[in-house]
Parts: C-alpha cells; sequence; structure tokens
C-alpha cells in the first residue's frame, strides 16, 4: 500500500527510522499524512490568516481544529447540522480535534473539577458548561474529525509530584470511559490516549504503560510546553518513548518552536501542533531557513531583499523586506496574513525536510546543517 491508496481504516505506516526518529504516514478515508507532520492550527475552524487553499499549498496535510471552542461558537450541533466540520470550513483533508481540556484549565474563569468531568464558565459569555469524556468524545464526533483526544487534566508545570500524580490517574480513568464512548462512531476515524504525569518519570511511564495496555490506534503526549525548560520536555518524551507501541503514531500536544519540532523527531515523535508560526506572523515575526526575523525592527525598512529569494513561497519570495516593515508599521492586515503564510510553509518544509533526510540515514546531519543555516543564515532549512 502507497501513501495515496484509499482505505476505509485508520493505520499507520512506518516507512524508514534514523535513530529513534520516524517516517512513514497515517492512512486515514480522507486522505494520508506523511509523518513527520506539522498541523497548523485552526482553532475556530480558521487557520487565521489564511485561506485554507494556501495552508494546503504549504504542504500540510492535517490541520488542528478545537473542540472547546467550537463547542461555545458555533455549536457542534450546530456544525453537524450544517454538514460537518470539513464541509463547513472547505477542508478535504483529515482534522484532528483536542478534547478541549487544555482550554478548560487556562481560558475559563471558573471550572469544578469532579470524577465526573469539569463543570466550568465559558470565557465567551460567562455561561456554565460540564465536559465529560463521553460528552467530549460525542462534541468530536458531531465535529466530525478523523483523529479525537480522549478527555484529560492538563496541569501547569512546575506542580507538586501529588498533584500531577492525581491529575494523571484520573486521565486514566477518563481515557477508559472516553474508549467506551468512542465506539459508537463510525469506522475510520481514530481516538488518541494522552499520557500525563507533569515532570516525573515514573508517573510519565505508569500513564504510557496503562494507555499502551488499553490499545488506542494513536499516542499523544500531553502536559508538556506549560512552563518548563526544553530539558524537561525532551526528558519526557526520552522517558515515555519506550513505553509506546512502534507501531502507532505518537503525537506530542503543542510544541513548538522550531528546534523543538527537530529536537523531538529525533525522539521519536510523528506528529506535532502549535499555534507559534500563526501568532508569531500576527507578530512581525518571521522563520525562515536565516533564523528568526523581527519586521518591526527598522533595519529592514530600507532593506529591497525579500525572506528567502530561493523560497517557492510567494510571501518569503516575492515581497520585500521593507514592505513587510511597511505593512508591520501601518499595522495593515496583509503584513500579518504573509507573515503567517510565509510561518507555516516554513514549519512545513522543515518537516518535509525531516522526512527526506529519516528516509536518507542522515536526520542527525539535517540537524546539525538546519542549526548550522540559523546560526549563519546561508544554509537552507530544506536541502537535499
Amino acid at each position: 500500500m502507497t501513501a495515496h491508496t484509499p482505505v476505509d481504516t485508520f493505520s499507520f505506516t512506518l516507512s524508514a527510522t534514523d535513530g529513534a526518529a520516524r517516517t512513514g504516514f497515517v492512512s486515514t478515508p480522507r486522505g494520508a499524512i506523511r509523518t513527520p507532520a506539522f498541523m497548523p492550527v485552526g482553532t475556530a475552524a480558521t487557520v487565521k490568516g489564511l485561506y485554507f487553499d494556501q495552508v494546503k499549498q504549504t504542504g500540510a496535510d492535517i490541520v488542528l481544529a478545537n473542540t472547546y471552542h467550537l463547542m461555545l461558537r458555533p455549536g457542534a450541533e450546530r456544525i453537524a447540522k450544517l454538514g460537518g466540520l470539513h464541509s463547513f470550513m472547505r477542508w478535504d483533508g483529515p482534522i484532528l480535534t483536542d478534547s478541549g481540556g487544555f482550554q478548560v484549565m487556562s481560558l475559563s474563569s471558573l471550572r469544578k473539577m469532579s470524577e465526573q468531568g469539569v463543570t466550568f464558565r465559558s470565557h465567551v459569555d460567562g455561561a456554565y458548561f460540564e465536559m465529560s469524556p463521553e460528552r467530549s468524545v460525542e462534541i468530536q464526533g458531531l465535529l466530525g474529525a478523523d483523529i479525537q483526544m480522549q478527555l484529560d487534566e492538563c496541569v501547569r508545570l512546575p506542580c507538586t509530584d501529588e498533584e500531577a500524580a492525581r491529575a494523571m490517574r484520573l486521565s486514566l480513568r477518563w481515557a477508559e470511559r472516553s474508549k467506551r464512548a468512542f465506539e459508537a462512531q463510525p469506522k475510520g476515524r481514530a481516538l488518541f490516549g494522552i499520557v500525563q504525569g507533569g515532570a516525573v518519570p515514573a508517573l510519565r511511564v505508569e500513564s504510557a504503560r496503562a494507555l499502551a495496555d488499553m490499545d488506542f490506534p494513536g499516542y499523544s503526549i500531553g502536559g508538556l510546553a506549560v512552563g518548563e525548560p526544553q530539558e524537561v520536555m525532551l526528558a519526557m518524551i526520552e522517558t515515555v518513548e519506550p513505553h509506546l507501541p512502534v507501531n502507532k503514531p505518537r503525537y506530542l500536544m503543542g510544541v513548538g518552536t522550531p528546534d523543538d519540532l527537530l529536537e523531538s523527531v529525533a525522539r521519536g515523535i510523528d506528529m506535532f501542533d502549535c499555534v507559534m508560526p500563526t501568532r508569531s506572523g500576527r507578530h512581525a515575526l518571521a522563520f525562515t531557513r536565516f533564523g528568526r526575523i523581527n519586521l518591526k525592527n527598522a533595519r529592514h525598512a530600507d532593506d529591497p531583499r525579500p525572506l528567502d529569494e530561493e523560497s517557492d513561497c510567494p510571501a518569503l519570495r516575492d515581497y520585500s523586506r521593507a514592505y513587510l516593515h511597511h505593512l508591520v508599521r501601518c499595522e495593515e492586515m496583509l503584513g500579518s496574513m504573509l507573515l503567517t503564510w510565509a510561518n507555516v510553509h516554513y514549519y512545513e518544509q522543515l518537516m518535509a525536510g525531516a522526512r527526506a533526510a529519516i528516509a536518507e540515514g542522515r536526520y542527525a546531519d539535517y540537524m546539525a546543517q538546519v542549526k548550522d543555516g540559523w546560526a549563519r543564515g546561508d544554509i537552507p532549512v530544506w536541502a537535499g
């Protein structure tokens, strides 16, 4: 079977490895996802600042949408009546939805945890909602998401070992309930379990082993990129990776910088999402093979060069730094749109380069070359 063969089930095929780094593809009825994969974040059924045609042109195979935001506005039942999320947002590829648990933690002004679930107040209008594992899966099903997440409790780091243990074990019980609720959904969709445990290795191992025993189609690592240093995040990945099934995809949630992605791929991660490329684009920051470029800086005002004259992305290739600086200074929305386009393209090409390097057994050299390019400004991220 190739990456383009139509399928009616969810599966993961591992094509090559280079150390712990892996490349392959996730097969879904809506298309294949080449891994390692970066998923642009379409929080409220839109990748901010981009048409979905542009998102696809960057090389993205899948996008992420947010259960919490969509349940508040316009509502999962309404989206279902309108034909589902794919039709609603005009994206025909796979969609992954998170469970809403992280947003409940970070956005709701009032929440109450219990064994049953969480009761919280909407950050939009103050209305009260209840979210149980069953309701989270039901909402994701109404949206029509191809890959869904169990409801979990995500705690901010640092936290006490006791708090990490309590939240992790509650998340395991919720995983079992989420899996039972998911059984009613159509064939071809997948539910991922989420490894929790804070920054405590023993808790992470306990969580990973228990979830592996539940035999989910894929596994997420949650509760990282929430305030801890990179070295802690990478140590937790190294702790968890040996206990996750080799033949299932691994998704590191909410990560991260280009360096985070490269280092995590080297440790066996297959899928990523993060708001960083889109949010940075709205704040005048461009990611390029030469490193980060802040278009607010006055030194760009008279610079006729594009961000990258060799790129195949028009946003990187066709607009001068002087023009982008002008747009940023005048707060013109086109500036945010162009920089977002450039950043999402950069992230996708970073992953395309990683896939090629792993397949050719040169991932360590690729990482070194990319990082040297950031430092010296003269080596393409997607060389080779």
